[in-house]
């Protein structure tokens, strides 16, 4: 069995450094590890139109910049699919066969569809595709049939869900689908980055993010704007390093050869922890060092940025060609989820030889 990914992010906005510790970075070192033979990356502008159904030109303009984001980080067309997901209308089709394998009762207790209703104060009016949004991400999931789908530890329960439709169908119609193995960040760090602001993970929808297509200048403004530990008062006070937003940071992002480049005076993250800890250390030097690790990271990104957004008949082509591909390959595995639902009923001779011999006794 081939080695395949599947994964992608919906169109709402620009991509953030969240996106980018908690899945883009792994997509990109995964894609580099010669270790899959197809890897398929998604923008689900038909999931974000489940709760943006109002407004489909915010979602139109957003695929451009999620692009534009995918390949600033390094996500290469010759060794990823990237597509956009309305495109490939196969995937709406297994999402109506798979709703009859999912009850209410079981979408209404996955918590990552409670805590996004809560979050959009969709209570008293539910959007139905928004609350069946989970069968449609496991549609995504086996249609290219997926060996491993990177996601951030919010979408765990999503994954489950999947699963639990895998095996519903191929109990009911024979091993067809591909289960999917979940495969989380290394970093603890970056499963839950969050905002600036230290009260959410960071989301786009709450404007405490910083973006990877943020200026020099802005990334300055937000990382000097951080929460920090507020009883850290007066230079010489003992800090708190946990739950200070500026220490997440820097778990998530600093490496030995930034000390080495930017802070010689301490080894690594441990040492700096500990002086911080025991007082002395203020936390403008250590947003400063922050900046320096954060603007390192985002450089390069940057440089790929403005190439592309000066080719963008490029990156149009990419999306085409790659919305070609998934489509093709989605066909495939609709073939046969039909073939084994018996549905199939013009795709060879089979059915009419049975009506045949069904009526001429």
């Amino acid at each position: 069995m081939e080695n395949i990914i599947l994964t992608g992010d919906r169109p709402t906005g620009r991509l953030h450094v969240g996106h980018y510790v908690g899945s883009l970075k792994r997509r990109v070192e995964l894609q580099n590890s010669g270790e899959f033979d197809q890897i398929f990356i998604m923008i689900a502008d038909a999931q974000a139109m489940t709760d943006n159904a109002d407004n489909p030109e915010k979602v139109r303009q957003n695929i451009m910049e999620v692009a534009l984001d995918y390949l600033s980080c390094g996500l290469d067309p010759e060794k990823s699919t990237l597509f956009i997901q309305s495109m490939v209308p196969e995937l709406t089709e297994l999402t109506f066969y798979y709703s009859n394998l999912v009850t209410v009762s079981r979408l209404q207790r996955n918590p990552t569809v409670k805590t996004e209703i809560k979050m959009r104060n969709f209570e008293t009016s539910i959007p139905v595709g928004f609350f069946t949004y989970p069968i449609s991400q496991a549609a995504d999931i086996t249609a290219f049939k997926a060996t491993t789908v990177p996601v951030g530890e919010d979408q765990l329960p999503m994954l489950e869900q999947c699963k639990e439709i895998v095996h519903k169908f191929n109990s009911v119609y024979g091993e067809t689908l591909v289960d999917p193995k979940i495969l989380l960040p290394d970093n603890k760090a970056c499963l839950r980055l969050p905002g600036i602001d230290g009260k959410a993970k960071m989301s786009k929808s709450l404007g405490n993010c910083i973006y990877l297509s943020d200026t020099e200048q802005e990334v300055k403004k937000k990382v000097m704007s951080m929460f920090t530990d507020p009883t850290h008062l007066r230079v010489e006070d003992p800090g708190h390093v946990e739950g200070n937003t500026v220490f997440t940071y820097l778990d998530a992002f600093s490496k030995p050869e930034h000390f080495a480049e930017f802070w010689p005076e301490y080894a690594n993250l441990d040492e700096l922890k500990t002086h911080y800890e025991r007082g002395g250390l203020g936390d403008v030097k250590v947003k400063k060092f922050l900046l320096k690790v954060l603007q390192a990271e985002l450089a390069p990104i940057r440089e790929r940025r403005k190439y592309w957004e000066n080719n963008i008949p490029a990156v149009y082509e990419i999306l085409r060609k790659g919305s070609e591909v998934a489509q093709a390959k989605a066909a495939q595995t609709l073939a046969e989820v039909k073939a084994a639902m018996k549905i199939n009923y013009f795709d060879n001779d089979e059915w009419i030889k049975e009506q045949v011999a069904k009526f001429s006794k």
